[in-house]
């Protein structure tokens, strides 16, 4: 395998999972997305605000938030979400 091969496949710690283009966002986050219910979704606006300000945090790690453990893109999307760290609110 070449080395830009090699560096493309590596993960950004710092990264959502949508950032990272692949099987894992399409199987995990996709779908789980998917499944909430249009009444418990956040508004696309709030939802990318959230996303913005869990980039920001030192907390991210390959979009998983290390406080709490779970995928910041499902937390953020869910109306009555809310950040560990109370950077965001419902």
């Amino acid at each position: 395998m070449e080395v830009s091969q090699i560096e493309s496949q590596k993960i950004c710690k710092k990264c959502l999972l949508r950032d990272i283009k692949g099987k894992d966002y399409e199987e995990i986050i996709a779908k789980a997305l998917s499944d909430i219910k249009d009444e418990d979704k956040a508004p696309k606006l709030t939802y990318e605000e959230r996303l913005n300000l869990c980039k920001k945090c030192d907390r991210l790690s390959s979009g998983t938030c290390l406080s709490c453990g779970c995928y910041v893109e499902i937390r953020a999307y869910l109306v009555n979400g809310r950040c560990p760290k109370r950077k965001w609110q419902k």
